[in-house]
């Protein structure tokens, strides 16, 4: 027998059912959500009756063909129920954006990084300006925003909401929940932004019809290197984790890394390590805090050009992470790899080295390479990534409100 509290969690679990739907597929007619969740239509039809009373919701006419006779009545989000912003923290800019309840963009503006401040109290006073500008240049209020979703290079606390550790501001720490407390009352969310890229790129996959997708990874390059791997399991739930590929060990070669240790993949393969090899400076040499694009599209040409280091610095880059990818797939397994980020304009130099650096793993060697694509727009995926989890969370926590507000 049902008690009240178990009629109420299956009542909300089916809530989420449906929201999820709307959210993979879009606006949908009752038909089609009953058949996308598997819920009975009488259960639909209740569920939506309370989300479009609670201003969650809203029905809208979708214009049918001639010859099928009246409009079809969909539901979607309704617009106004909240707003979600993002925050993208990269090596040389802040991005910031603000959407609605439906996933619909409605502003967005970057600022500039200052490499000469690496304190963290400059970039805090910002960040929180940012977010004040941001609200007030599309006029509402700061508690119409339920959730904002941050993500960073580097390592991450989801849980409390703080950067541990990222290239810019190394071991600086920086309490994302403590900045934004008490003026407002959103969700804070901090994520690696690898991890959102790859939650990104299965999501894609799977709605091109990608056939048994059991797992995809993302490799991101640039002035850091970074993994994501998602993974779908029987259900189709999706999971995404970011290893901490890029300051995973490598080798002994003493190659110091802004981590502080040496051999790390990134002391060979980000910008900085590029850099040090193409111009011969000594392997423990301090890292440069950031490479310009302008610096490295020198380094690319002299290398097209046929300069001797200039070839091995982005072939060595290769090499460092074609090693570190064919200890990937020998724990996990073949899967697709997305190479993304400011690198892939350098992917013609690095994957030669790539290549063979793969091509290490005894597993690569018997059943093949798995598959390489090169997908250039990062700040894209980065943003739908934002997106997907934060909006998903929106609606978990509305949900959880309506039925403590029944």
């Amino acid at each position: 027998m049902l008690t009240k509290s178990s009629t109420e969690l299956v009542r909300q679990q089916n809530s989420a059912l449906v929201l999820a739907s709307l959210r993979r597929h879009g606006p949908l007619a009752h038909t089609d959500i009953s058949q996308h969740t598997g819920l009975a239509s009488a259960t639909v039809s209740a569920i939506t009756a309370e989300l479009e009373k609670a201003d969650v919701l809203e029905r809208r006419e979708q214009q049918a063909s001639a010859s099928r006779g009246r409009p079809r009545v969909i539901f979607g989000q309704r617009r106004g129920a909240g707003y979600l912003v993002t925050v993208r923290i990269s090596s040389d800019i802040v991005q910031y954006s603000l959407a609605d309840y439906a996933g619909t963009l409605i502003d967005r503006f970057e600022e500039a990084r200052n490499h000469a401040d690496t304190s963290t109290r400059p970039f805090a006073e910002a960040f929180v300006a940012a977010l004040e500008k941001l609200v007030s240049r599309s006029r509402i209020e700061r508690g119409q925003v339920l959730v904002v979703s941050i993500s960073s290079k580097g390592l991450v606390d989801p849980a409390l909401a703080r950067l541990v550790w990222s290239p810019v501001f190394g071991a600086q720490q920086v309490d994302f929940a403590a900045l934004l407390e008490p003026h407002w009352r959103a969700k804070i969310l901090l994520s690696n932004e690898t991890l959102l890229v790859a939650h990104a790129m299965a999501l894609r996959m799977e709605k091109a019809g990608a056939k048994n997708l059991q797992a995809v990874a993302a490799l991101s390059l640039g002035h850091s290197i970074g993994l994501g791997i998602a993974r779908f399991d029987r259900s189709g739930e999706l999971s995404v984790t970011a290893p901490n590929f890029g300051h995973m060990l490598n080798s002994s070669d003493g190659k110091l890394c802004r981590c502080g240790s040496q051999g790390c993949i990134e002391a060979s393969a980000g910008f900085y390590g590029i850099l040090r090899t193409a111009f011969e400076v000594p392997p423990d040499t301090i890292p440069a805090k950031f490479v310009p694009l302008a610096e490295m599209d020198k380094i690319a040409l002299r290398a097209r050009q046929g300069h001797r280091m200039s070839e091995y610095a982005f072939r060595q880059a290769g090499l460092a992470l074609g090693q570190g990818l064919s200890r990937m797939v020998s724990l996990y397994e073949n899967m697709p790899i997305a190479i993304t980020g400011p690198g892939t304009r350098y992917f013609d130099l690095i994957q030669r080295g790539l290549e063979e650096g793969l091509a290490q793993s005894q597993q690569v060697r018997l059943l093949g390479a798995p598959p390489i694509s090169v997908v250039p727009e990062e700040a894209t995926l980065v943003l739908e990534g934002h997106f997907a989890r934060a909006l998903a969370e929106m609606d978990h926590d509305i949900i959880a409100a309506k039925s403590d507000g029944d």
